[in-house]
């Protein structure tokens, strides 16, 4: 395999004969490795200096956070490509992995054509999802009590108090009203910021949301419901989001 510019590749993996092993498969592969950490913490550390292309994340790890609780944390910040590493194929550890969205899991014990094959899907899909990035208009700008969303060939006014809530789908931001749903090229970081703070509350780090739309809360405040969707809300920011509506 031949690589005009070699993509980056970040391994987290207790196992260092294991570890050692993948990167010799992947540099062979004609892939730059640019560390391998055996730790979340030291992983999160890196990848804030030296950010990969994708990392391959095994999910059993040494120290107090293990690698799913590592990739919720990248999509909240760096939101790196991941790929999973994994020996624990039960459908508990499934369910709580995919929520990070994954571009794969590889089972272990696996072949080298098989991390090839997973390697070269991940990125086709990278690819297609920068050339999105790089050749669809979709914009957010901001006036007043108003937001205009670029939409193929022209900008849609939408009134931010007719906004219910906005959601994360990976890099792109899916922006809730009553009649519509927007789909725009932006982060959810990106139009958070846009939104005036005194309405607009983080309830997880997939969901912003019009704290004046919510119509009701659950009883183990787990989520709240909005327009008949239930958007849920994530431990660490449950406490905030129960001050701020004052049900404490």
């Amino acid at each position: 395999m031949t690589l005009t510019t070699k993509q980056k590749i970040l391994i987290v993996e207790d196992e260092m004969i294991i570890a050692a092993d993948i990167s010799m498969q992947l540099t062979q592969l004609g892939y730059d490795i640019i560390g391998i950490q055996t730790s979340a913490e030291d992983a999160l550390q890196m990848i804030a200096v030296n950010p990969p292309d994708l990392i391959l994340m095994d999910i059993v790890l040494k120290g107090k956070m293990d690698g799913i609780e590592a990739a919720q944390h990248i999509v909240e910040t760096s939101k790196t490509p991941l790929i999973f590493l994994t020996s624990n194929t039960d459908d508990a550890t499934f369910q709580r992995a995919i929520v990070t969205k994954p571009f794969a899991f590889i089972a272990k014990p696996f072949q080298k054509t098989e991390l090839d094959r997973a390697l070269k899907i991940a990125f086709a899909h990278i690819a297609i999802e920068k050339n999105k990035s790089n050749t669809e208009l979709d914009q957010v700008t901001t006036l007043h009590d108003r937001l205009f969303i670029r939409q193929k060939d022209q900008m849609v006014k939408v009134s931010i108090k007719d906004i219910l809530y906005l959601e994360a789908d990976r890099n792109y931001c899916k922006i809730h009203t009553a009649e519509k749903v927007f789909l725009v090229t932006t982060p959810l970081g990106t139009v958070e910021e846009e939104m005036p703070s005194k309405n607009f509350i983080k309830v997880h780090r997939s969901f912003v949301v019009n704290i004046e739309k919510v119509d009701a809360i659950s009883d183990l405040r787990e989520y709240l419901v909005i327009n008949g969707a239930n958007i849920s809300i994530s431990r660490r920011n449950r406490e905030e989001v129960l001050k701020y509506l004052k049900l404490i």
